[in-house]
């Protein structure tokens, strides 16, 4: 119970003082409008990459249909957003937009998971591209390919709206760190390892495969109504197979199979990125070198399946005070 509380004080000493740092270094203009921008994808990665960490890293299904939930939220939160006024419609836009995608996720995810790898792969990035053409096609209410533009921004400033972003961050997070520890998180994993042996276990597949699912496309949906909120203008272009490819990205960049890889993998390909922008058209092709080396050195990703707690933290400091302890 001691090592409990620890474990959770040293969480929320290390969430407060990334907030405390973020926050500073808005307000003092550290962090300008244009590092802002990418801050906020960042953020945003994160919930996109962990989503996707879970259906591909924990349960074992390639999926590339991440765009297409994403859209769900996006479009959602711009439509709902226009018709009621303030941070309500904000609210309402996000959560009509995470029951829609759990919807579309069940419905397609009970016959598309009985399949497996390539199979499984091209089924999800056919999923998407039918939200896509959908979204083209459902007139005045998406505005075709023209998009919607001029989307509400319910926040006082874009502080405001970064911290409310961090705070989903964390919650999602948190959501998925504990589904992957409970009991139908570990049936999920041994499913990956083992679908026919924890069939014959009585492990119903896919139900569990189903429902890690229906949980990544939850996190592509917020992300969406995020995204459109803050930059306020959305297209079916921004939700094609190319996004979903680059949220793959991180998560293999990282480490499949670890969350804290995936954290720490959208943070360096972000600020990459925005480093790289300078080198104009040459930037796509220092960023692919940089992927490549690293798949070349770290082929698991960065931290493989490896993960940082603050337990094993204090575990690695209590068995180094011991073994000083026994040397005296």
């Amino acid at each position: 119970m001691k090592q409990f509380n620890k474990n959770n004080l040293g969480w929320l000493i290390l969430i407060a003082l990334v907030a405390a740092v973020l926050y500073a270094g808005i307000m003092t203009n550290i962090i300008s409008p244009f590092y802002q921008i990418t801050l906020v994808t960042i953020l945003l990665n994160i919930i996109l990459a962990i989503g996707l960490n879970l259906v591909i890293g924990f349960s074992g299904q390639f999926s590339l249909g991440h765009a297409g939930f994403m859209a769900i939220g996006a479009y959602s939160g711009a439509v709902i957003g226009d018709q009621v006024e303030g941070f309500p419609g904000f609210l309402l836009g996000l959560l009509v937009g995470m029951i829609i995608s759990v919807i579309v996720a069940l419905i397609v995810g009970i016959p598309t998971l009985r399949l497996k790898g390539d199979y499984l792969a091209i089924a999800t990035l056919g999923i998407a591209e039918i939200i896509r053409i959908l979204i083209l096609n459902m007139g005045d209410l998406t505005n075709g390919a023209r998009g919607i533009s001029g989307i509400s921004f319910p926040f006082a400033s874009n502080l405001s709206f970064i911290m409310v972003l961090v705070a989903l961050v964390i919650i999602t997070t948190i959501i998925t760190v504990n589904y992957i520890k409970s009991s139908p998180g570990r049936a999920t994993i041994a499913i990956r390892e083992d679908e026919i042996a924890a069939e014959s276990m009585g492990v119903n597949t896919t139900m569990y495969k189903v429902i890690a699912f229906m949980i990544g496309a939850a996190t592509a949906s917020i992300a969406g109504s995020l995204y459109g909120t803050y930059f306020s203008v959305i297209n079916p272009s921004d939700f094609t197979f190319q996004k979903s490819i680059d949220v793959l990205i991180i998560v293999v960049f990282g480490g499949i199979g670890s969350v804290t890889g995936t954290v720490v993998a959208a943070v360096v390909l972000g600020v990459l990125n925005t480093y790289l922008q300078s080198f104009g058209e040459l930037r796509m092709i220092f960023y692919a070198v940089a992927l490549i080396a690293i798949m070349v050195f770290r082929p698991g990703g960065l931290l493989g399946n490896k993960e940082f707690t603050i337990s094993g933290l204090l575990n690695r400091k209590a068995k180094k005070a011991s073994a000083k302890k026994e040397v005296q």
